[in-house]
């Protein structure tokens, strides 16, 4: 199994950032920190086995959904080379409409 590169959209991290700046405002930034960086951890581990999560191909092709912690979900493509994290969704955001 070979190994694919992850890659972050602009809108995905855009996305982090938000949900950075949200979690900053009501617990502090270093809970925001320590929850943001774990929500990265996670997608950067899509580089092997990367066919994981809900296929969507009916909202987009190949698009795939994969949830974290129960409180986000994960949106993104498998590509032969690499994995493009599209959104990075928070706290039941309409994903769905997004697309």
């Amino acid at each position: 199994m070979e190994a694919r590169r992850v890659e972050f959209d602009e809108a995905a991290a855009a996305d982090l950032d938000g949900i950075y700046d949200m979690i900053a405002d009501a617990a502090g930034p270093h809970m925001a920190l320590s929850y943001t960086l774990r929500i990265h951890q996670f997608c950067m581990r899509l580089d092997l086995a990367s066919e994981r999560g809900t296929r969507r191909d009916d909202i987009r092709p190949d698009l795939r959904i994969l949830g974290f912690e129960r409180r986000v979900s994960i949106a993104f493509v498998v590509l032969p080379e690499r994995v493009i994290i599209l959104r990075i969704f928070y706290g039941g955001a309409d994903w769905e409409q997004a697309f």
